[in-house]
Formats: C-alpha cells, structure tokens, sequence
C-alpha cells in the first residue's frame, strides 16, 4: 500500500482537567525524524510519545503540537502555611524591637517568603494518559490521510509504467529495422569515401556495429525494472526506498539506451523514456 509522507491530522479530547488539542504535520524526509512542541507540565511523556510515533510511522519528518487549555476550577488553588506566617511575624517583632528605625512589613512581604504559599497542584497523570492516548488517534488519522494522498499517487505511476512498457516494445518491435538502416548508412558512407574494403572486412565491420547498437539487454532490464515496481506496489510494508532505487535502474537503463541510439527514432524514445522516469521519481521522493 502506498503512502504518502506529506499528511496532516488533528484530535481534540475533553475532561473536567480540561482540552487537549494535537496537530501533526509530515512531509518527505529520508528518515523519521519527529520534533514536538509539548507544554512544560507534560514533558515527560515525550518519550512514550516517540515509542507511539514509531508503531505508526517510518519516514517522513513531522511537526507535532500539543495544547492543553486547562479549566479554571482545575488551575491550583492555594493556602497560606499559618505557622510558618506567625513564626516569621515572631521573628520580624523580635528584630523591630532593638532597632531605632524599624521597618513597616504587610502581609504581601509575608506571602512572598518561600513557604507561605503553598499550592495545592493538580493532579496531572488522567491528563498525561491521555494526551498519549490522543496522539495515537491523531496518528491513525495521519495514517489515513497518507494512504489516500498514496491512492492518488498510484494510478500516475501505474499510467507512466504502461507507457514504458509500450515504448520499449515499439523499440524492440523497430530494432531490426534500425539496424538493417545503420548497416546500409555505414555501407553508403564507405561508397561515398570510395574505400576499398572487401566483403569479408565488411561484414565484420557491420557485426561490430550491430553488436554495439544492440540494446536487447537493455530492454530485458527495463521490462524486469517494471515489472519489480509493480510487484513493490502491491506489498503492503513501507516501499518508498526500494522504489527510489528502481528509479535508478530505470534510468540508468535509459542512458544507455540513448548512448547506443545511432538514430533520431531510438534517441527520442530514450528522451520519452527518461521523462516518464523522472515523473515518477519526483511522486516517489514522496512515498514512506
């Protein structure tokens, strides 16, 4: 199955803590890499995040936001520690009595005393679980989404591996032609150079040359290409690398054909044939 590494996806979850909101984005990137924007409170579940992340995805580099709007009657409410208020009150009289010019302290001057205040915080665990649990959902629909932008992709690639099976049929189909052209160039030219070359030398000249157009191994390789695209296509694991060499092969098949071609007719289909390579490698630089 194919799929594609650009995608988008988006979950949202509600509790009496609160709303938590992810968004992922993915495009093409040779490896996975990950990067997450998680808020303060709820770093510590990065790592269960990357474990997730990797039962679903292999490649692509992806963008993911994590937002947690919290409810106001869970935000952490606070109590002030009275003992530790009335021995600090103790000790600022005990001080203000042996100084000539004591100094006036309010109660914002107690409260901002480390341990006056004290927070009681939220319980933040039923929150954390599931942000995990979210992520995974929001993956899922990533997933999705990546497989129907791959069902797009198909087809395209489908049409182009068609039009390279009929092209180096009409090749094969033309060769003996082309080459019974090439021999009756090469024995024109040496007419027309008045060279005396006897029929023997000829021919072996002639042999030489065929043997050097000759591109029945070429084909033979560029249908074998083909025909291991299309059985990559039908696997169901992750083929955007294999699919990217078989490019390759393909065109460095095609490059030879084009250095053999003594004629228009043969360079023009290694030009048609390179095209319809590149296409499909640029849509391939895009699957997982």
């Amino acid at each position: 199955m194919i799929r594609s590494m650009t995608a988008y996806a988006r979950q949202e979850s509600r509790g009496e803590w609160g709303v938590l909101t992810w968004e992922v984005r993915s495009v093409n990137h040779r490896y996975l890499e990950p990067m997450f924007r998680i808020p303060e409170v709820l770093r510590e579940i990065e790592p269960a995040l990357r474990e997730a992340m990797r039962q679903y995805v292999q490649r692509g580099k992806l963008e993911c936001q994590l937002k947690f709007q919290q409810e106001s009657q869970a935000t952490p409410s606070y109590q002030v520690n009275l003992g530790l208020a009335n021995e600090l009150n103790q000790a600022v009289n005990q001080i203000n009595r042996i100084l000539d010019n004591p100094a006036h302290i309010n109660a914002f001057d107690f409260l901002n005393w480390p341990g006056v205040l004290v927070s009681e915080e939220t319980d933040l665990e039923p929150v954390k679980e599931e942000a995990v649990s979210l992520f995974e959902q929001t993956l899922e629909s990533l997933v999705k989404t990546r497989e129907r932008e791959g069902d797009r992709i198909r087809p395209m690639l489908e049409d182009r591996l068609t039009a390279i099976t009929d092209i180096v049929g009409r090749v094969r189909q033309k060769m003996p032609i082309i080459l019974e052209r090439q021999n009756e160039a090469l024995k024109s030219r040496f007419e027309e150079l008045e060279l005396a070359v006897d029929s023997a030398r000829l021919e072996q000249e002639l042999v030489i040359v065929s043997q050097k157009a000759d591109v029945a191994e070429e084909l033979d390789r560029l249908d074998a290409h083909v025909h291991e695209v299309r059985e990559v296509l039908g696997k169901k694991e992750p083929m955007g690398r294999r699919l990217d060499f078989l490019m390759q092969e393909l065109n460095r098949e095609a490059n030879t054909l084009s250095s053999k071609s003594l004629v228009t007719e043969t360079t023009q289909f290694a030009v048609e044939l390179k095209v319809l390579i590149e296409q499909m490698r640029e849509q391939i630089q895009n699957v997982e």
